[in-house]
């Protein structure tokens, strides 16, 4: 059985971070472990408080993970401060899994910030070049290029809202240092588009919007479900597309809990058809 590892922030409601991405490794075929990085207080409505882990036990966890056997990939999510960042990148530089996928969450669906402001520059320095692939939408895009300073990119910019621009975002960001970039097109209006590039090709994913508020956790599921492809040996283009196609389904049969943004539903299609691996 292929090993998949999150990294990311904890979410006690269960509809993101380590709780969404464990489902999704689970609805994969794949076997989770976790690395902690943050405790997120949190339900479907607000953000209530956060307690980052410490530098020494994000690297404890780290050499639990890896001196125990093989990680196959990685998804890598919320990443509040720089130091734990600087902490993160030396010990996979010291592992090198084969995939690691980043999701730059920057803030809670609410708005809440999940990633220091200051941290930013760091991320783009420390973090970015060590993803295989990248997967923000379209604020954060924004937020990556305005905060750098090795793109060319006008530091006025503030949208994104064609597929060119889509492109341009994803070229720009790519020049970064990360293999590949999807720049996810969830806040766009029409169908929901996300655009995938290499450095020369550009692949568009395309599904029809869906008009629901629940929606939580959409962007760590998303790239757990790339990290589980990948893992499986799917090429990174094949792997979003199962992904694509995965999460449109659980944002179809998302449940409605709470009094906010609703959880996705990671079980339905293997409950209705069996786990597909």
């Amino acid at each position: 059985m292929k090993k998949v590892l999150t990294i990311a922030g904890s979410d006690c409601s269960g509809g993101a971070g380590i709780q969404a991405d464990l489902k999704t490794f689970s609805a994969h075929g794949v076997f989770g472990m976790s690395i902690i990085l943050s405790v997120v207080a949190q339900n479907t409505s607000r953000v209530i408080g956060v307690q980052d882990i410490s530098p020494a036990l994000i690297e404890q966890q780290m050499d639990a993970v890896f001196e125990d056997g093989q990680v196959d990939a990685v998804k890598i999510g919320m990443l509040s401060t720089s130091l734990c960042m600087e902490t993160l990148a030396c010990k996979l530089r010291r592992y090198t899994p084969p995939h690691v996928v980043v999701d730059p969450v920057m803030n809670a669906k609410g708005g809440y910030p999940l990633m220091s402001p200051s941290a930013v520059n760091t991320f783009i320095r420390v973090m970015l070049p060590l993803a295989h692939i990248l997967t923000p939408n379209i604020p954060e895009a924004i937020r990556i290029i305005q905060s750098s300073r090795r793109t060319t990119a006008p530091q006025s910019l503030n949208s994104i809202g064609t597929l060119q621009d889509m492109e341009d975002a994803a070229r720009r960001i790519h020049s970064l240092g990360c293999r590949y970039v999807l720049v996810k097109g969830g806040h766009a209006t029409g169908d929901a588009v996300d655009v995938l590039f290499d450095g020369q090709t550009f692949f568009h994913y395309t599904a029809p919007r869906i008009h629901t508020k629940n929606t939580h956790g959409t962007g760590c599921t998303y790239s757990s479900a790339i990290a589980a492809s990948l893992a499986a040996g799917l090429p990174a283009p094949q792997a979003v597309e199962r992904a694509k196609a995965y999460v449109t389904t659980a944002i179809e049969h998302a449940l409605d809990i709470g009094q906010g943004h609703g959880p996705l539903h990671h079980f339905y299609d293997m409950y209705r058809h069996g786990l597909q691996t």
